[in-house]
C-alpha cells in the first residue's frame, strides 16, 4: 500500500483515514480486475480495457477543488461522455 501524504506532502498519520483509504483501494482494484475479467471472457481486447480504465481514473472530478483550480469544463459540451 502506499503511503498516504496530504497536498503539502507529510504523511497522513490518522490511522482510523489511512485504514479507509487502503480498504477504498483495495475495492477499486478488485472491481477494476472484476471488470478486466468478464471483458476478457467478452472477447474485449486486454489492452483497450486497460487503457479505458485508466482513462476512467483520470477523468475523475475532484468536488472539493477551489473553483480556480478546477479544469475549466465551459467548451465541453453538455451530456458528451
Amino acid at each position: 500500500m502506499p503511503t498516504w501524504r496530504q497536498p503539502d506532502g507529510t504523511v497522513v498519520s490518522c490511522r482510523e483515514k489511512i485504514k479507509v483509504l487502503n480498504e477504498n483501494l483495495v475495492e477499486i482494484q478488485e472491481m477494476a480486475q472484476d471488470a478486466l475479467e468478464d471483458a476478457i471472457l467478452m472477447g474485449c481486447d486486454e489492452r483497450q480495457v486497460r487503457e479505458v480504465l485508466t482513462t476512467l481514473m483520470a477523468r475523475l472530478d475532484n468536488p472539493y477543488a477551489e473553483k480556480t483550480s478546477r479544469p475549466d469544463k465551459a467548451g465541453e459540451a453538455e451530456g458528451s461522455e
